[in-house]
Formats: structure tokens, C-alpha cells, sequence
């Protein structure tokens, strides 16, 4: 059993860190600002699970080896930033109406659950995270070290999800008044694309 004070370590960490703006917070506040609270949350969701995702990884191994591979590491962060330049690109030449009531949602909560998965685990610095992370708060005294991390993992995905989608309702209630300006609604598409565009340029550059 993970020592109560330990934990409670762990969730102020993880608190502190979950809601500072990061490329997760910027990922669900653009879909949730061009597309609702709704997409927002979804997105929220998708990364969240993402998330779970890398804590498995962590457990089984498979991050270790993406740390201990320059060129796997490589692979991945290109691939990752090659998806959210595609998605970024695809909302820049997207074609909005220019008049606000004619404006259907550019993305449905189910793409963007979809979307934010991928991009997350496709993301190796996030892979790395959890593997240098978690093992901190690791006893091996205290039973169980898959267990343990299973626990931390789920507990990270948790306060996460959260932090998602308080950014996504903020910036959707604010989306909803945005979208019904004629000019916010003509350059959203573009916006948004550029933060997503600027995510994948920032992995690219990223280094181990």
C-alpha cells in the first residue's frame, strides 16, 4: 500500500502541475473555443485516456525502450508533430460561413476524442514523463510496483481530466459568445490551426 503522506505528496504535485497551461490545457481550449464545451470536454477525454495509455506503457516496459532508443524516440515525436500539423493545416483551409447563423460545428465530440488520444500518444516527451515520474513515488516495500503504479497512473488521469475540463467549459462558454461574431468566425478555423500547428513545431524541436 502506497504511504498516505507520500500520496498526498504526489496529488499536490500532480495539482500544481495539471493546471499550469501546458500543450494538453492549449489542445482542449482550442477545440473547446471553436467548437463548444462539449468538443472541449471530449477532447479532454481523449487526452485523459491518452494518458492511461502511457501509464500501461510504463508498467509493461514499452516506454523504457523509447527512452533507450534514439530512433524510436525520433520515429514517434515526428509522427506526432507530422499529426498535429495535419491538423492544424486541415483547420486553417477549412471554410466557415461568414454568417454566424449559418456556422455548424467545424468538429464533432467524437473526432475530437479520437484526435486527442492519438496526438497524445503519439507525444514521447508525455511517454517519458510517466516513466520518470511515477517510479518516484514507488516503494517497492509497499507491495505491489505495478499496482503502485497502476494507482499513481490513474490518479494523474484523474486530476487531469478535471483540469481539462475546467479549461473546456470556461472556453466554451466563451466560444459560444465569440462564435456569434462575424469576424471571430472567420478567423477561429485559423487559430485554432496555427496553436496546432505551433504544438507540432514545438515536438518536433523537442529533445530527449
Amino acid at each position: 500500500m502506497i504511504d498516505w503522506t507520500l500520496l498526498a505528496t504526489y496529488i499536490t504535485i500532480v495539482v500544481g502541475f495539471v493546471f499550469i497551461p501546458g500543450p494538453a490545457t492549449l489542445l482542449t481550449v482550442a477545440r473547446a473555443t471553436s467548437s463548444g464545451m462539449k468538443v472541449g470536454i471530449a477532447t479532454g477525454a481523449g487526452i485523459a485516456a491518452g494518458d492511461v495509455i502511457h501509464t500501461f506503457m510504463a508498467i509493461i516496459g514499452i516506454s523504457a525502450v523509447i527512452a533507450a532508443s534514439t530512433t524510436l524516440f525520433s520515429i514517434v515525436k515526428y509522427i506526432g508533430a507530422a499529426y498535429l500539423f495535419y491538423l492544424g493545416i486541415q483547420a486553417i483551409l477549412a471554410k466557415t460561413p461568414a454568417e454566424p447563423t449559418a456556422h455548424t460545428l467545424p468538429i464533432t465530440a467524437r473526432q475530437a476524442f479520437r484526435q486527442a488520444i492519438l496526438a497524445e500518444v503519439l507525444n514521447p516527451k508525455t511517454a517519458l514523463f510517466f516513466l520518470a515520474f511515477l517510479p518516484q513515488f514507488v516503494r517497492p516495500d509497499a507491495g505491489s510496483v505495478s499496482l503502485q503504479l497502476t494507482v499513481l497512473g490513474m490518479i494523474f488521469v484523474l486530476l487531469g481530466l478535471i483540469s481539462t475540463v475546467v479549461f473546456a467549459v470556461s472556453a466554451g462558454s466563451l466560444g459560444t459568445l465569440l462564435r456569434r461574431n462575424p469576424t471571430v468566425l472567420k478567423w477561429q478555423g485559423k487559430v485554432v490551426g496555427s496553436i496546432y500547428c505551433a504544438l507540432g513545431v514545438r515536438l518536433a524541436l523537442q529533445e530527449r
